[in-house]
């Protein structure tokens, strides 16, 4: 049986193809799965291509590309919505589950935000989020610099562009579940500051029961105010919570102090148990763990006017290679 992560890619594909009123090759097909939030290099668009021309789902026209067939229509007409709910969390456990950072050792992966921004703009946008991780709106001070045509990690970076790896919080909840802390990615939303402190959630999407990752959700809505917060103290910055069983709190707290001294840091605090955390609510027996997203750096991007396109939890990066800007 074909591995699920595959076949949400291979439905995604068909329907690039079905959306054209010509033949569409694996490059173009690349660009749209980014734009789509899937991080897919051309070369495995054209593995993927091939599984749907053995099932008969697409034709290849020579070096032009491929269309959709009658038999892919029925296929895609059949992959329900209900086949996308829930999309966004099972693609979480899996970078959970992938990722394998060692805090004895310095060694493994950790799981990262990818952002694609115009060479131009490079500069300014490095100096933006120089800034917004020297003032705590990251957990994470360390990035991965990809160029263009790059094929490291399965980034495809079309041309012009620059892509920036930066550390997604998510990567706490792989440190939790490698030490024997069950974990579960309860919400993203978000966080009023006040004076510089953390004053509650505004605003809350449960990462259960949707296709689209809800800090991506507050990204398109361009939300946040991070500027704002880091200036004046003031703002909303992004941040999501998880939930882990009671009696793992204090092994929990424990292992988040080793995590700063690797640069991982970002949680606010760790809850009562069965009692909301920052407004949010927290399941009877468990404890709710809120911490600032990584990808806060690069939202402050936008908001200094800066064009920059940003895919959350993305892939996993080994951590030795990301540096300090």
């Amino acid at each position: 049986m074909t591995d699920p992560n595959v076949e949400r890619k291979l439905i995604e594909i068909i329907r690039i193809i079905s959306e054209s009123d010509k033949p569409v090759g694996a490059r173009l097909i690349a660009d749209e799965m980014h734009n789509r939030g899937y991080a897919i290099g051309e070369r495995a668009v054209r593995y993927h291509l091939r599984i749907l021309d053995e099932r008969g789902f697409t034709q290849k026209h020579g070096y032009i590309g491929r269309t959709i067939t009658e038999r892919g229509k029925k296929e895609l007409s059949d992959a329900l919505i209900s086949d996308r709910l829930g999309f966004i969390i099972t693609k979480i456990e899996e970078l959970i589950y992938r990722a394998d950072y060692d805090l004895d050792t310095g060694k493994g992966n950790v799981i990262v935000n990818i952002s694609y921004i115009d060479k131009d703009d490079f500069d300014n946008a490095t100096d933006v989020i120089r800034y917004a991780m020297a003032n705590g709106a990251s957990i994470s001070p360390k990035v991965g610099i990809f160029e263009e045509e790059s094929s490291e990690y399965d980034i495809y970076v079309p041309e012009g562009k620059v892509a920036i790896a930066t550390v997604c919080s998510i990567t706490f909840d792989s440190l939790l579940l490698k030490n024997g802390i069950p974990t579960i990615p309860a919400y993203g939303g978000l966080m009023q500051m006040e004076k510089h402190e953390p004053e509650g959630f505004v605003d809350l999407i449960s990462y259960s029961g949707t296709s689209i990752d809800p800090i991506k959700i507050f990204l398109r809505r361009k939300s946040t105010s991070i500027l704002q917060a880091i200036d004046t103290g003031s703002g909303k910055m992004l941040a999501n919570m998880r939930e882990i069983p009671a009696s793992a709190s204090e092994k929990a707290g424990t292992l988040i102090e080793r995590a700063k001294k690797d640069d991982i840091s970002g949680s606010i605090c760790i809850g009562e148990s069965g009692t909301e955390v920052f407004y949010a609510p927290v399941e009877r027996g468990k404890v709710g763990i809120p911490v600032i997203v990584g990808i806060n750096s690069v939202a402050a991007v936008e908001e200094a006017g800066i064009q920059i396109e940003t895919h959350p939890v993305s892939t996993v990066m080994e951590y030795r290679k990301m540096k300090l800007l």
